[in-house]
């Protein structure tokens, strides 16, 4: 890199990109949506993250589709949140949590309100 005058300007003296935390957890929640389209029953999926230097701990809150193997879709949501977040905002993600918020019955047409029986 070089600055104004043409000269080479060394890499401390850069500057530096800062991604928000927020802007982490919308790239998490989008890719998390993402892995489960097309699922029955799936609904919203939000994220919380903790970023410290070049790591993002994230916690995903998801509503599956029941009954399904649910095991295999947080899997599914884990892989995708973190292979989203290291392309797009160039963390590392050593944790992904994904928290099983609601699950909707998939033999009544999808979510709806109250207990299934």
């Amino acid at each position: 890199m070089e600055d104004a005058a043409g000269a080479s300007v060394p890499p401390h003296e850069r500057g530096a990109t800062r991604i928000e935390d927020r802007v982490v957890a919308k790239i998490a929640s989008q890719a998390a949506r993402e892995a489960l389209l097309g699922a029955p029953g799936t609904d919203a999926a939000h994220a919380a993250v903790v970023v410290r230097g070049a790591a993002a701990r994230i916690r995903v809150g998801v509503e599956l589709g029941f009954p399904s193997d649910i095991g295999a879709q947080c899997r599914v949501v884990r892989h995708a949140v973190a292979e989203r977040v290291k392309a797009l905002a160039g963390f590392e993600v050593p944790e992904v949590s994904v928290e099983v918020e609601r699950l909707h019955s998939t033999r009544h047409g999808g979510p709806r309100q109250g207990r299934v029986r």
